[in-house]
C-alpha cells in the first residue's frame, strides 16, 4: 500500500458512483492529482470540497498509478469570499477550471501553487484581485513554458517605447520596430511589464494578450480544446467591476 499527506486546493469534483466523488486538488508537493473520496457527495462531506476550498488530504493506493482514495480534512473554505461578488465568484471558477485543464498531473509546481494559494486567499477584494489575477496569469504561462521575455525589443534590442508582443516569439517588440505590421501583434500595456497604472481598462488590455498565449499556444499544446468560457465571464466580471 502506498500512502502519502499533503495539503491543497480542490479544483474539481464529481460524482463517482452512488455517494462517492472523484476529485481534483492542486497540492504542494504532489501537484495536481485525483482521488475517489468515499461519501464525498454526502451533507458532511460535500460543503468542504467546494471548488477553492483548503484541505489536507492523504491519498492512498495499492500501487502508484492506480486511481487511489483520498481522506480528506478540510482546512479552511473560501465560499463565502467567492459567493461574495460577481467578480469572486467569476475568478474562482477561471483558476481552477485553467488550472485543472493544463497543470500536467502528478507534477510539484510549488512556486505556482504559493501564488495560487495567495491568489485565492484574495478573494473577495475586488479592488486588487485583477491585477492579481494578471500577475497570476503570467505566472502560470512562465511556469509551465510559455512566459514572455518583456524585457527588450526582439528586433533591435532597446528597452525604450515597447509597445507590442509577437505572438510567435512572446518577446516584446518596439513601435518603431513594429512598423507595418504593427496590426499583427499584440498590446504591450505598461501594466503588463509591471509600469504604468493598473487601471482596469489597462488590465482588460493585459488580459488579452495573456489570454492569446493561455489559448493558442498552452491550451492547443495539450490538444485540450477550447476551454476557455470561465475565463471570458472573469473578464466580463471585471469590466463591469470598473
Amino acid at each position: 500500500m502506498i500512502s502519502w499527506q499533503d495539503e491543497g486546493a480542490v479544483l474539481r469534483v464529481r460524482p463517482h458512483g452512488e455517494t462517492s466523488a472523484i476529485v481534483e486538488v492542486f497540492t504542494i508537493e504532489h501537484g495536481r492529482h485525483v482521488g475517489v473520496v468515499r461519501g464525498g457527495i454526502s451533507r458532511k462531506i460535500a460543503p468542504s470540497l467546494q471548488p477553492g476550498a483548503q484541505i489536507a488530504v492523504t491519498w492512498k493506493a495499492r500501487l502508484d498509478d492506480h486511481l487511489g482514495s483520498f481522506t480528506v480534512e478540510p482546512l479552511r473554505s473560501r465560499a463565502v469570499n467567492a459567493m461574495s461578488d460577481r467578480l469572486a465568484l467569476a475568478g474562482l471558477n477561471a483558476v481552477c477550471g485553467l488550472l485543472a485543464v493544463v497543470l500536467p498531473e502528478r507534477e510539484a509546481h510549488g512556486a505556482l501553487y504559493a501564488q495560487t494559494v495567495q491568489l485565492l486567499d484574495l478573494l473577495g477584494q475586488t479592488e486588487v484581485w485583477p491585477l492579481a489575477y494578471l500577475r497570476w496569469e503570467q505566472a502560470l504561462l512562465e511556469d509551465l513554458g510559455f512566459g514572455m521575455d518583456l524585457s527588450a525589443c526582439a528586433v533591435r534590442g532597446v528597452n525604450e517605447d515597447l509597445a507590442f508582443v509577437s505572438p510567435r516569439s512572446g518577446r516584446a517588440v518596439s513601435r518603431e520596430a513594429a512598423g507595418e505590421w504593427a496590426d499583427r501583434l499584440l498590446l504591450l500595456p505598461p501594466v503588463l511589464a509591471g509600469k504604468g497604472d493598473a487601471t482596469t481598462p489597462e488590465i482588460i488590455k493585459a488580459l488579452a494578450t495573456t489570454g492569446y498565449f493561455v489559448e493558442h499556444r498552452l491550451i492547443r499544446s495539450l490538444d485540450a480544446g477550447r476551454v476557455l468560457p470561465a475565463r471570458n465571464r472573469l473578464l466580463d466580471a471585471i469590466q463591469r467591476s470598473e
